[in-house]
């Protein structure tokens, strides 16, 4: 029983794990790079930031890697936020190869659905939605870049950017690791790419629900209600708590005007539940926004999205837990609607897994690493929820710490689905029942 539980997982991680290794390889020739080499460690780190639609980068992508290189990058960013199984059952769909029920089971994980019923439909209507979405993203942007850039480098910065932002990923090729800083008041570019991260990380079973139910005039789910609530309310917290305390910051907000002001401090609450784009300078921000973006950071995306983090409905099923708790009730209800207990115990454990994984790279980075605590707090934060924002330490980071953050970075994009999918695999309600008997909590 305990092998046919994780063998899905398993087959997804070796999935993640081979397309990082095909990205090093490839990465890693000389036709990759400006100076025709790259050391295999930095190959390795950019390669599982792509696969793992992260973005901290410890070689600029804008020069140091050639036009292959980038189209490799962009390759592995696109093929990280479908996912392995997507890819993978869209080349078998091209082949017009059947897929097994093994497979079957593999997608249900990674798409973190209920049924194997109608995966494949699933598979095909992401796709189709992620092309649409990427092509009138980079519409948008050529309008800007082409004529900035000329038609060729234009439709090359488009493509990439719009792949890259709606991937959630924060790679951008603008050099000197400047992201969207030289954009902040350009809200066809900002703006663009600000709206391809938000639709990326609301997850596609929101989006395709969205869609059908617009259609057919019926109510959305459970799970999209609460997606675009806790979605909704974290932007416009994050937005007000970013534009107080960064207010009169010359490094940060103090030098813009008012609009510009609201509108960087939104795009920062926003980009911080791991896109990785910034508009003003992380490491300018003052200590306490530094540490509200932990808290965001680790929050992330929404489940089966392209973001990272512990997911908003993971949150606020917990928030929803604890107010039950003072209530003095014993049943957790989400808009008059009971939360089985097996996803309440799914939540905890995720958080306490989250949290160790988190503590304990923070404990290893530390010895390793002799840079300000706080800055490597942000650091492993940032690569557990494959956000991508940095103070600017990672391409300083030295080869034991570049492999901390690689293994962070790697546990984040994959932990979730592969520890969801176990503990509902072996809840059995009809199993043996064993005599009660209560402990002191608190």
């Amino acid at each position: 029983m305990g092998k046919k539980t994780l063998a899905p997982a398993r087959y997804l991680a070796g999935g993640f794990a081979a397309m990082i290794g095909g990205g090093t390889l490839l990465l890693s020739l000389p036709f990759a790079t400006v100076e025709g080499n790259i050391p295999l460690v930095d190959a390795l780190f950019t390669a599982t930031s792509a696969v793992c639609v992260t973005g901290l980068v410890v070689v600029d992508t804008g020069t140091d890697f050639t036009l292959a290189g980038q189209l490799i990058i962009i390759f592995l960013i696109l093929a990280g936020a479908l996912g392995f199984m997507t890819m993978a059952t869209l080349i078998f769909v091209l082949l017009g190869r059947r897929i097994t029920l093994k497979e079957r089971l593999v997608i249900k994980e990674a798409l973190n659905t209920d049924s194997i019923q109608g995966v494949v439909l699933l598979i095909l209507a992401i796709v189709k939605m992620s092309v649409i979405v990427i092509l009138v993203g980079s519409t948008l942007l050529s309008l800007r870049f082409i004529p900035l850039f000329g038609w060729e480098k234009g439709m090359l910065f488009s493509f990439f950017h719009a792949v890259s932002a709606f991937g959630n990923a924060g790679f951008d090729l603008f050099g000197d690791f400047q992201s969207l800083t030289g954009f902040t008041g350009d809200y066809l570019v900002s703006g663009t790419i600000l709206l391809l991260f938000i639709i990326g990380g609301l997850g596609y079973p929101v989006i395709l629900d969205l869609l059908q139910r617009h259609k057919n005039q019926t109510r959305v789910s459970l799970h999209t209600r609460l997606v675009l609530m806790f979605s909704a309310a974290l932007l416009v917290l994050g937005t007000l708590v970013i534009f107080i305390v960064e207010y009169a910051n010359p490094g940060t907000l103090g030098g813009l005007g008012f609009g510009n002001k609201i509108f960087a401090a939104f795009f920062t609450a926003a980009t911080s539940r791991t896109a990785g784009f910034n508009v003003i300078p992380t490491d300018a921000l003052t200590t306490p926004i530094l540490l509200f973006l932990l808290l965001l950071m680790f929050i992330g995306a929404s489940s089966a999205s392209t973001g990272g983090g512990v997911k908003t409905t993971t949150f606020m099923l917990l928030l929803a837990t604890v107010k039950t708790l003072v209530k003095g009730s014993d049943e957790v209800v989400l808009y008059e609607r009971h939360v089985p207990n097996p996803l309440i115990l799914k939540a905890l454990s995720v958080l306490f897994v989250s949290f160790s994984i988190i503590f304990i790279m923070i404990f290893t980075i530390s010895i390793v690493e002799h840079k300000p605590f706080l800055s490597l707090v942000f650091e492993v934060v940032s690569a557990f929820g494959t956000v991508g924002l940095s103070t600017g330490i990672t391409p300083d980071l030295g080869n034991p710490g570049k492999l901390l953050i690689i293994i962070t970075m790697f546990v984040g994009r994959i932990g979730p689905l592969t520890l969801l999918f176990a503990l509902a695999k072996r809840f059995n309600p009809g199993g043996v029942k064993y005599p009660e008997e209560r402990i002191l909590i608190g």
